[in-house]
């Protein structure tokens, strides 16, 4: 194959491996595929807007036997390899062309992980001593890398990952019998924390990791717990879902769910995200999350209103003297809107009804039935 061809089967390849919480349905903030094969994922800037960042693999070559996964060894599927130098030139071309915000680089175990990381690790020192790139590079770290293949991969990256797949070893166990839960998947994340940590050389340095839901049969209750784990203990930027998908890997997983419909399984990922979000920007707990009597999150309703369907001796929340933190606590105010609030009140200003609020259509249906003046 010439690079191209690589790049539109290694493309494909990478949907499965998250880079951003983002859909396939078109806009702004959704990945597209163009022509060639390639996948442009949007990016959000801190000062607004979306830039495009390109993902792929180096290789779908891979020795592990990750159940989940469609390019698993024992799977009879066509394989290819770009090299460092291939890659790096490629995505050189592709920046020229579309001033792409950066890359992100991932893929199957050639061989060994240490391999693999000098792929990686090779294509990110090509860019960075080469072509003198100051963007952005996301490198996946291999389960099972030495040290210094995760020290070198920190030293080149604006932000590293991890997959933890599943929220513990027991899980872990039933989806791969070559890699270790301790040994493979957190050590090497308990080490970037720690190079990463605030005050250290690489403070900048972002780690993110990626849950496959219903792969195992882990609950959500569970994903949850490890989730707020991470951002505790090992200070993860981010945590991301990616919904299994039945039929791109094993046939048989031990302890996979196969009940309800498929979709149901990305009604799951999308209330994980929410409850990610409720985490990072709102303010919640581990203990305030409503699950059903299985440990699932209801597929109903988002788990915010969940917690306030079950406090309603907290509400209603008076718009001219609840502070920020409870005002995020209302079902249909997020913290832009919040914060608007706040703003409106500031030099004594007073918001005389529910209509002064900036909230229309169904955020409003449902915010004032929670809120009063």
């Amino acid at each position: 194959m010439d690079t191209i061809e690589k790049l539109k089967l290694l493309s494909d390849a990478s949907q499965y491996d998250l880079a951003c919480a983002c859909g396939t349905r078109g806009g702004p903030d959704h990945r597209v595929r163009k022509d060639d094969g390639s996948w442009l994922y949007p990016v959000s800037m801190p000062g607004g807007g979306y830039s495009i960042m390109l993902k792929t693999l180096i290789s779908n070559v891979c020795s592990n036997d990750c159940g989940y996964c469609p390019f698993r060894t024992a799977r009879d599927v066509p394989r290819c390899t770009i090299t460092p130098d291939e890659m790096a030139k490629l995505f050189m071309d592709y920046d020229r062309q579309r001033g792409l915000i950066g890359i992100f680089l991932s893929s199957g175990v050639v061989g060994t992980p240490d391999n693999t990381m000098d792929l990686i690790n090779g294509t990110a020192r090509i860019l960075r001593r080469k072509y003198a790139y100051r963007g952005y590079i996301h490198l996946k770290v291999i389960p099972g890398a030495s040290d210094a293949a995760i020290d070198e991969a920190i030293a080149l990256a604006s932000a590293v990952s991890v997959n933890i797949e599943v929220p513990g070893e027991k899980h872990f166990s039933a989806l791969s019998q070559k890699k270790d839960f301790l040994k493979d998947i957190i050590r090497p994340m308990r080490r970037i924390a720690r190079l990463t940590d605030k005050g250290t050389r690489y403070h900048r340095v972002r780690q993110t990791t990626q849950f496959i839901v219903g792969a195992a049969d882990e609950t959500d209750a569970e994903i949850v717990r490890y989730t707020s784990g991470l951002y505790k203990r090992l200070n993860l930027d981010r945590v991301y879902f990616s919904s299994y998908q039945r039929g791109l890997g094993s046939e048989a997983i031990p302890g996979e769910r196969r009940v309800g419909a498929a979709e149901d399984g990305f009604v799951r990922e999308h209330r994980l995200y929410q409850v990610d979000f409720l985490f990072r920007q709102y303010g919640f707990t581990e203990d305030d999350i409503q699950y059903d009597e299985s440990g699932r999150l209801f597929i109903d309703k988002d788990p915010k209103l969940m917690w306030a369907e079950r406090h309603p001796e907290r509400f209603p929340v008076d718009v001219n003297r609840a502070e920020l933190p409870t005002l995020l606590r209302v079902p249909g105010i997020g913290p832009a809107t919040a914060r608007r609030i706040v703003k409106m009140r500031s030099g004594g200003s007073r918001i005389p009804s529910i209509d002064g609020l900036p909230l229309r259509g169904k955020r409003r249906a449902l915010a004032e039935k929670y809120l009063t003046c």
